[in-house]
């Protein structure tokens, strides 16, 4: 296997962070899951291989060592951080996002901690935001008003017979829905937290009008199943500040059936969400790391924005489903059923209000 050893790469910086792991007993995951959920997220060097450092900064490079355990069979957001290797030490990239890189060092962190490694050997060094906006900055689409539809299942959203069009780690597709012009765009890399918000802004002075963002959110009522509700809104929980948005929905997507709606809350990482977490946002509906930055970067543009999420796991209970077994068959089946209902409601919405 080639580790790339003799690679040049910048010295680790005086100002790194340290990640610490999480306690692990306390989080809303219990730790059979959680461990599981950390599993098929670490680049296989560190699962395999032991360290005298891990650092993890931002940086979309995949000519890196690719790690073995990205998802197969999918069209987007398969894609996880690379590694380069420098003697005992790992680099590990991920893409420039403040809030993805900080994510996945506590993955490490937390992951080498559970396992019974060291894990003060994990720093990261968050990107700066230029060098955020540049990466998204690459994204280069000709819009004209036109809706974009960002985010997960687009291979079932989108027209089957539709040919994607590939750029620099994104592709497209467009459409007409009910004289619409519709853009289907899908990234193969993780647009988590803050970079999502770029991807918007970004989106807008390529000339978007609206954007809808399709994805899965953790529920924080205890009563809604997994993979059996569809969650929207234009209300968000950032930084501890509540945010609204024009939505591209209205009222529209709440009057459909088996769909929830309620004030949701941004976090940068699902490790974060411990049962104290839950505690202080039991009152909110809804959490992930985008919605809230999407939300805020439309408004400051001007645009529309509409999220219709499939609610994914739980966090007030535990059910059988959640983040650590989504591949499992009925998990897809239930999604896929959720899938059609979102895609219906879109087309539904632009018969009602094509302009």
């Amino acid at each position: 296997m080639n580790l790339l050893a003799n690679a040049v790469l910048p010295a680790r910086p005086d100002s790194a962070l340290r990640s610490s792991p999480i306690a692990v007993d306390g989080h809303t995951m219990a730790p059979d899951r959680l461990l599981r959920y950390l599993q098929i997220k670490v680049h296989h060097l560190i699962q395999d291989h032991d360290w005298d450092s891990i650092h993890v900064v931002g940086g979309y490079d995949r000519q890196a060592v690719i790690s073995a355990h990205e998802k197969t069979g999918k069209l987007f957001n398969f894609e996880r951080p690379t590694a380069d290797v420098q003697g005992r030490d790992l680099i590990v990239k991920a893409f420039p996002g403040a809030d993805y890189v900080h994510h996945y060092a506590l993955i490490i962190a937390t992951y080498l901690s559970m396992t019974g490694k060291a894990a003060d050997t994990v720093t990261y060094e968050l990107p700066d935001p230029t060098l955020s906006r540049e990466a998204v900055g690459k994204l280069d689409l000709e819009l004209d008003g036109d809706l974009v539809i960002v985010g997960w299942g687009l291979a079932h959203l989108a027209p089957p017979d539709g040919v994607w069009n590939y750029g620099h780690g994104y592709a497209w597709q467009r459409t007409e829905i009910h004289g619409r012009r519709v853009v289907y765009l899908g990234f193969l890399h993780s647009i988590w937290g803050d970079v999502a918000g770029r991807v918007v802004t970004r989106l807008a002075e390529l000339g978007a009008r609206d954007v809808v963002y399709v994805g899965k959110v953790g529920a924080l009522n205890p009563d809604i199943e997994p993979n059996t509700r569809l969650a929207t809104g234009n209300t968000s929980l950032v930084g501890g500040s509540v945010v609204t948005w024009p939505d591209f929905f209205g009222d529209f997507a709440t009057a459909q059936a088996g769909v929830h709606t309620g004030v949701h809350v941004t976090s940068p990482s699902i490790l974060l969400e411990n049962r104290d977490w839950l505690t202080e946002h039991a009152e909110h509906a809804f959490v992930d790391p985008e919605i809230g930055p999407m939300g805020v970067a439309a408004r400051d543009a001007g645009i529309d924005f509409g999220y219709l999420h499939v609610i994914s796991n739980n966090l007030a209970r535990h059910y059988p489903a959640d983040l650590s077994n989504e591949r499992h068959r009925d998990v897809v089946r239930r999604r896929t059923v959720l899938i059609r209902q979102i895609q219906d409601i879109i087309a539904n919405r632009l018969a009602a209000r094509p302009i």
